[in-house]
């Protein structure tokens, strides 16, 4: 019996755990499949998560780290993971993204000479001032199989030196949930809930520090909400912190002023992907989202200056355009008066990554 582990640490992960998850079990005979929850954010929504809407077990093993600086965090995740690797001795480690548990637990796993997966694998956005960016680079150095979701990833890692024998091109297995779960997603009721209309409204979603924690950028947003007022509802699921940088940097009444813009909590994910298929425009600074509209085929203006997901820029539904407050309404009200680019699904993107993956790992294991 092999043992293999996957950590997960933060909400996009366990999106691309679930359908690797699924798949092992086909292997339950041969495989023994432990999920270890880093704690890197934790709360009551990130459990309804696991429970409810994706259908993941509870964590095999919880560290609880919670929060700290990205040092403080990536130290305290690798304190706790290397116990678990002394008293579980898996075959193989399984990352996923760019999160710093990706970073601390690949960086444990190769101190210990235990085999590492990375999905996800290859993605560069080119700006090292990014957490993230680190984090990718440094964990695909370490890893024994690097599973690549664009073609970018397979340019990207050829450049750096990366054998090509570890390379494998096998799809986005953040498709692979939304794919799995889309149906299900319109039992949804929220959008009744919110008294909107489909294609009637726009989604926005924020959250990297670069837009948020900064009180002109946050000055940039407001503004970017004040162009589309009257147009139609914004909805914005907003994050906590930025909930408490709106009052702290004293932004609270011009935000009160937007009677389109409808703020509400956190989501979860079935209920924000009814909100993301539906809508008529998407602004965004995550990653993930910029693959799931391109899916789906929902335009997303992209408030970065870069991206590490070009092929959705390229192909796909996705604008590239920064916080430049003009550009942002200009190109927004374009797609909302039904100016849209030509755009389709990347290859691979069908659903079946997952299947591809764990294809891979256990001949992996079969022969290590």
């Amino acid at each position: 019996m092999k043992k293999i582990i996957s950590v997960v640490g933060a909400r996009p992960n366990f999106m691309k755990v679930a359908p690797i998850y699924r798949e092992l079990l086909n292997f339950k005979n041969n495989i023994n499949h432990l999920i270890v929850h880093t704690g890197q954010h934790y709360d009551e929504k990130m459990s309804k998560i696991f429970f409810d809407d994706l259908e993941l077990p509870k964590p095999d093993i919880y560290l609880g780290v919670g929060s700290g600086t990205h040092s403080v965090q990536t130290a305290k995740i690798m304190i706790e993971f290397e116990k678990i690797i002394q008293e579980e001795n898996p075959n193989l480690i399984i990352v996923v993204g760019d999160v710093n548990s990706t970073l601390a637990c690949s960086i444990v796993a190769a101190k210990m000479l235990i085999p590492l997966a990375h999905v996800e694998a290859g993605l560069r956005s080119f700006d090292n001032t990014m957490p993230e960016e680190i984090n990718r680079k440094v964990t695909d150095i370490l890893s024994d199989l690097l599973f690549v979701t664009e073609k970018s990833g397979l340019e990207n890692l050829k450049k750096e030196g990366i054998s090509l024998s570890k390379v494998h091109f096998v799809g986005n297995v953040m498709i692979d949930s939304l794919n799995y779960y889309l149906q299900k997603s319109k039992n949804s009721n929220l959008m009744n809930e919110l008294n909107i209309q489909t294609k009637k409204y726009i989604l926005v979603t924020l959250h990297r520090p670069s837009n948020v924690d900064q009180k002109e950028n946050l000055e940039k947003i407001l503004s970017i909400f004040e162009g589309f007022n009257q147009k139609l509802p914004v909805i914005f699921p907003i994050h906590p912190r930025t909930q408490k940088n709106i009052i702290s940097f004293g932004l609270e009444e011009r935000f009160k002023k937007l009677s389109n813009v409808k703020i509400i909590d956190p989501i979860g994910y079935l209920d924000f992907i009814n909100l993301m298929n539906n809508s008529s425009l998407i602004l965004t600074d995550s990653g993930g989202i910029q693959e799931e509209t391109t899916y789906l085929g929902i335009p997303c203006i992209t408030m970065r200056e870069n991206t590490e997901r070009p092929i959705t820029v390229e192909i796909g539904t996705n604008y590239l355009v920064g916080l430049n407050v003009e550009k942002v309404i200009e190109v927004g009200n374009q797609i909302l008066s039904g100016t849209i680019k030509e755009h389709k699904i990347p290859d691979l993107w069908d659903g079946k990554t997952s299947k591809r993956i764990v294809s891979i790992i256990n001949d992996f294991l079969n022969k290590n």
